[in-house]
């Protein structure tokens, strides 16, 4: 192994720092908003001490700016405001008032690659041709076929509806603009210094207002190619193709990133995490990350959330996958960090992702809570600050599958089932392949409430009032207050798992957040084991991803001297510490 490099192990607050992301609408609603049955500002500061007790120190929240909620916020119409679903900004400087008492932090949702149609940015940009607004979006002329048929300017698919063109005609002004997500998500055009400028403006507001830094939505967008050529062709019966390749990680985008730390960031003492899909080059990653690189803290690596995708195609497609990856994707990035001063971000969750539980472990009620305890070990005891996602802790899981599709209320579900009916009508099959794709891997599975109590709606909001999303069946059973009562003598609930699973990490911090790592086994298909160490002393995790019973042959460099924690029992395992270790369904150990 290469030696670690000079800057990974020098403390920093946000590299120890337990980041919980709200996705507020589906967080807790008090009615303060104008939307009943929606989450809200005043549920978030609610639950502070809830938070608080398991070991958050950030909240990071999904957009609360105004928006039309096309895209559930990601469709910004004002930056400077708070929608009223959700509040008002009154109610944002409580929050961070009540978070500042805890000694807490508010990490805001930075959405800079578009905004949304009824921002006044755009509205200028495309009232004419002549506007001063006109280039801060991206606008370009039509093409033509032999026929004198109008085609979009390149063959680009749309992100959240593949069937589309990423260009939107606009009638008034006879031009295309470009909109990757949906049509009222037009793209920002970071070559005009002018809209860079007010996107450091927007900054300066918020962490004057006292916001501690940013999450910064698909960040490695911003930069288009120039002439916008067409993707390569990867789906040859679709009519336009994913186009990430052309427009990922673009020619001026570390530049462009460059600039927002050199006139914003430094400025303040902020924590920073860049969503990057489709990156896997190393060098690029780097790039963005390194200690020396003054661009962002970390970014969002997808490997992991897109274990289950197409190589090259849409992300609601399906593939089986091996369990060995989870084992090679953690291993490199791992290593990647530490032997070239970058950091990582650790999560497996977010708001647009299924469930963690269902998707890597068995979701039955006879495994879901050792899955998710074994995916809590798995977080807490690997490198790279921790992104807890709200659910996870209390080990959530997707939407029933008997509940009816008509209940998927994300724009990218809706989309993805009418392309495929529209595709194949008439055909059942399709539709049922379609409909278990969905049950899968799409969006809704991670918005729907957070099951707070027994009560009526899970108590995420009042009794008579309709949740804006499905409650999921389970919550009677599986909720925040049964979870914060022991299960047994000998048993944690996953929440009570999750809160010990951060205590320890941060009590060992030396270990989990500053030390080496080292895999153990790179031949046993079943098992992920790793040793994280410093000079003077080390920890051992071991983790069967299998509902089968595993033997596993402890190797000598492993030195356990005990069993300290696992997900079967809340006191130490009493098991082998050398020769054969029999590994129990998903079950997972710590050593030292």
């Amino acid at each position: 192994m290469a030696p670690m490099a000079k800057h990974f192990a020098e403390p920093a607050w946000w590299k120890e720092s337990v980041i919980y992301q709200v996705y507020p609408s589906s967080f807790k609603s008090t009615g303060s908003g104008n939307a009943p049955g929606w989450g809200d500002i005043k549920g978030i500061t609610s639950q502070l001490d809830y938070l608080k007790h398991l070991g958050v120190d950030i909240i990071w929240s999904s957009p609360i700016f105004k928006s039309p909620q096309v895209d559930m916020g990601y469709d910004i119409s004002d930056y400077y405001d708070i929608d009223p679903k959700y509040g008002t900004l009154e109610d944002v400087d409580e929050l961070i008032r009540e978070l500042k008492k805890r000694d807490m932090k508010l990490m805001m949702d930075l959405v800079v690659n578009h905004s949304s149609d009824q921002n006044p940015w755009f509205k200028e940009s495309r009232s004419s041709k002549d506007n001063p607004k006109r280039d801060w979006y991206i606008w370009q002329p039509a093409k033509y076929d032999e026929q004198g048929n109008r085609k979009p300017p390149n063959n680009w698919s749309m992100i959240l509806g593949e069937a589309n063109s990423a260009w939107t005609w606009d009638e008034k002004t006879q031009e295309y603009y470009l909109a990757l997500f949906t049509p009222e998500q037009p793209d920002l055009n970071w070559r005009n210094p002018d809209l860079r400028a007010a996107v450091h403006d927007v900054m300066k507001f918020w962490l004057d207002r006292g916001a501690c830094g940013f999450r910064m939505d698909v960040i490695n967008h911003i930069s288009k190619p120039d002439g916008y050529p067409d993707a390569p062709i990867t789906n040859p019966g679709a009519p336009y193709q994913p186009g990430y390749s052309m427009y990922c990680n673009g020619p001026h985008m570390n530049e462009y990133i460059r600039e927002l730390n050199d006139k914003v960031l430094s400025k303040y003492d902020t924590v920073t995490v860049g969503e990057m899909p489709f990156v896997k080059d190393p060098k690029e990653i780097i790039k963005v990350v390194g200690a020396e690189q003054k661009e962002l803290r970390m970014i969002f690596i997808f490997d992991m959330v897109d274990i289950d995708n197409l190589p090259g195609s849409f992300r609601l497609t399906l593939r089986d996958w091996p369990t060995t990856d989870i084992r090679d994707i953690e291993t490199k990035y791992q290593r990647l960090m530490i032997e070239h001063d970058g950091w990582n971000s650790m999560f497996i969750e977010n708001h647009d992702n299924p469930r963690s539980v269902s998707r890597y472990t068995d979701d039955s009620d006879q495994y879901r809570d050792l899955g998710a305890k074994l995916l809590c070990l798995m977080q807490t005891t690997l490198s790279g600050t921790i992104y807890v996602y709200q659910g996870e802790e209390l080990g959530m899981k997707n939407i029933a599958p008997e509940i009816p599709i008509e209940e998927y209320k994300d724009v990218e579900s809706i989309n993805y089932y009418k392309k495929i009916t529209s595709m194949y009508p008439n055909d059942p099959e399709k539709a049922n392949q379609a409909k278990d794709c969905l049950q899968r891997k799409a969006r809704d599975h991670s918005r729907t409430p957070v099951q707070w109590s027994a009560g009526p709606n899970a108590g995420f909001c009042a009794e008579g009032v309709e949740p804006w999303m499905v409650v999921n069946k389970d919550y009677k059973t599986v909720n925040a207050e049964a979870q914060r009562d022991f299960q047994g003598q000998d048993q944690l609930s996953v929440l009570q798992f999750w809160k010990r699973g951060l205590q320890n990490r941060k009590d060992n911090k030396d270990v989990f957040v500053y030390g080496d790592y080292e895999l153990l086994d790179d031949s046993t298909y079943e098992v992920f084991a790793y040793k994280r160490k410093t000079a003077s002393r080390a920890f051992v995790t071991v983790l069967n991803y299998s509902g089968k019973e595993v033997q596993w042959q402890i190797p000598p460099q492993a030195a356990v001297e005990k069993w300290v924690a696992g997900n079967y029992t809340a006191s130490a395992p009493e098991k082998p510490v050398s020769g054969t270790v029999t590994l129990r369904p998903w079950e997972g150990l710590l050593g030292k």
